[in-house]
């Protein structure tokens, strides 16, 4: 899965969809795992990066990750 090239985000969190016209924003976290979408990054592999960055145990880390990742799809934000 991507970010749609569609979707700018600035350094501060704040996320645009030209191509719906959309915007909010989003916290340091949520910004970096938008990074790691539009680099093509796995699942598994932001799962192993918050882990390492973040003290925090692995099903929160997953459950936290998967939410974030359906709520970018139901925005429209990420292609398969």
């Amino acid at each position: 899965m991507k970010l749609k090239k569609s979707v700018a985000i600035s350094e501060n969190g704040f996320v645009f969809n030209a191509s719906r016209g959309d915007s909010f924003s989003t916290n340091p976290t949520g910004t970096r795992i938008l990074d790691w979408l539009r680099e093509g990054k796995t699942d598994t592999e932001m799962k192993t990066l918050l882990l390492e960055k973040y003290e925090i145990d692995e099903a929160t880390c997953e459950k936290d990750l998967y939410d974030f990742i359906k709520m970018l799809n139901q925005q429209n934000l990420i292609e398969a």
